[in-house]
């Protein structure tokens, strides 16, 4: 995967007093925005309405500023058009050969399977640099496969390396894998393990058809993962309050989806989903990197912004999409 620069450093005192006296502003400020981050305003050119010369000095500033959102700002269409994201990707190799002294440990460390952005971005401070260290053995254990553990450390097809210690970063399960991991099901039907077994289907990421009264915070279909955690969470868990005062002042029991809802819903991620680069990704956004699991980007990309208008609509149409009974 791509690792950008974090540029992680403290705080000047008088802009985190600027920021700090404008929290309401800003909170309101990254609603409306597609990730759910304010500061970031939208690029309004794509990357191949530029001179190279120039596209490279936007990019130059933008990885000089840090992180991964500023950077995918530089242009429009960096996760909707493969020929922008090209450039951004070129750049991006290039900036690991700069920092890489060893060419072939740089190509090891060099992506080319998936465009920028479509995996998760990692950010760092010195990550590629480390690499130059004399302490430092890359092992491709793509084309050396781990065979065992030892007693000493491990071993590989080619070779064996004597170790203090072994982090074992085998990944999760992202999105899904904490609520399978529970035995969910009701009275007389399948559990939702057996609901997902083709993939996870929800509307809006808050519920599931035949699951009633069964909420979920940040969900497959919704923004989630890919957004400003903290504001979802937000967003989610006052929707599902209102709801639930909704339903107390009227002296419901029950609520659940509509399969038609969910249906379209469905479509709708899937067809948002179809519109960028994402899925050109082997990603754990599509479940990628767990064995079996079925291949469906998960997160919502049409915006925070579009997101939250959807979802109040549906509460301002009579919740629409929901049955409410009991």
């Amino acid at each position: 995967n791509f690792s950008l620069e974090a540029r992680n450093a403290p705080m000047d005192p008088e802009r985190e007093r600027r920021h700090k006296a404008n929290y309401p502003a800003h909170r309101d400020a990254a609603n409306d925005t597609p990730f759910g981050m304010s500061g970031h305003p939208p690029p309004d050119k794509s990357a191949l309405e530029v001179p190279a010369d120039e596209r490279d000095q936007i990019y130059e500033r933008k990885w000089e500023q840090g992180g991964s959102v500023s950077f995918l700002f530089a242009f429009n269409d960096l996760l909707t058009n493969k020929a922008s994201n090209d450039t951004a990707s070129d750049f991006a190799r290039k900036k690991i050969r700069q920092k890489v002294s060893n060419p072939a440990v740089a190509d090891l460390l060099t992506p080319t399977t998936h465009p920028i952005g479509t995996k998760r971005l990692i950010l760092d401070t010195n990550y590629y640099e480390t690499y130059n260290r004399d302490n430092v053995t890359l092992v491709d254990v793509k084309s050396a496969p781990i065979e065992e553990i030892t007693k000493t450390g491990l071993r590989t097809t080619q070779a064996g390396y004597e170790l203090d210690a072994i982090v074992f970063a085998t990944g999760f399960d992202a999105m899904t894998g904490a609520m399978l991991d529970i035995d969910i099901r009701v009275e007389g039907g399948p559990s939702l393990k057996e609901a997902w077994s083709a993939g996870p289907r929800t509307y809006l990421g808050l519920m599931i058809a035949g699951f009633p009264n069964l909420f979920t915070i940040t969900g497959p279909g919704s923004p989630g993962v890919k957004s400003n955690m903290m504001l979802s969470i937000e967003q989610h868990t006052n929707w599902i309050v209102d709801c639930l005062q909704h339903l107390r002042s009227r002296h419901h029991r029950r609520i659940e989806v509509e399969p038609e809802a969910e249906e379209s819903w469905v479509t709708h991620v899937r067809e948002v989903a179809d519109s960028t680069l994402y899925p050109l990704a082997n990603s754990w956004y599509m479940g990628a990197n767990i064995p079996g699991k079925p291949l469906v980007f998960m997160p919502y990309v049409g915006g925070v912004q579009m997101y939250k208008k959807k979802c109040d609509d549906v509460v301002a149409n009579g919740y629409e999409g929901f049955s409410i009974s009991g």
